[in-house]
């Protein structure tokens, strides 16, 4: 079982998402993440894969990013945006491998993921965070810009960029292949 050491500290890491940063995060830290992460839903994975496959370019870069699964809800009036709690992670696996390849060093949702991906992590020296479901009221809180850019067709499935502050996310799965999903 992955035991967190009784004097860990909590980790904050600033965007963007060096290899150095994911080499030193581990499965049960608990990260605060500040910077840019982009948003990525199902539909807007698909086009983005197809578009790599017939070697087209990608409304954004990959490299050392992350893409947090989200599809939030519209914002009230004063908020940046609505509810923002993650989606099922599994639904993006099959286009994962490909997005890691090309530099994605993080992703943030909910659930497990297929070995595929885990290894493909392992491979190309990324990490899965999870964010807490149901806590998309909290998680909004921590956002503090979202700019749609690219795919705003899809709606709430479109690519946005964030800024966020101090967003709370826990490593479920390192670059080892540690994984918090094993011990549940």
């Amino acid at each position: 079982m992955i035991k967190r050491e009784e004097d860990a500290l909590d980790k904050y890491i600033t965007t963007p998402l060096t290899e150095e940063k994911v080499s030193d995060l581990k499965a049960g830290d608990y990260v605060y993440i500040s910077g840019t992460v982009y948003t990525a839903r199902d539909a807007a994975h698909k086009r983005m894969y197809e578009a790599m496959q017939q070697g087209q370019q990608i409304p954004i870069d990959l490299k050392e990013n992350i893409i947090y699964y989200l599809g939030p809800s519209p914002a009230r009036e004063g908020q940046v945006i609505g509810s923002a709690g993650p989606t099922t992670s599994s639904r993006m696996d099959k286009y994962t491998p490909l997005f890691l390849e090309n530099g994605l060093k993080g992703m943030i949702g909910k659930g497990r993921r297929s070995q595929e991906v885990i290894a493909s992590m392992e491979e190309n020296h990324a990490v899965y965070f999870a964010a807490i479901g149901g806590a998309g009221a909290l998680l909004s809180q921590c956002i503090k810009k979202s700019e749609i850019v690219a795919y705003e067709d899809l709606g709430t499935e479109a690519i946005r960029r964030l800024e966020v502050e101090n967003l709370p996310v826990i490593v479920v799965i390192d670059q080892e292949r540690n994984n918090m999903y094993d011990y549940a």
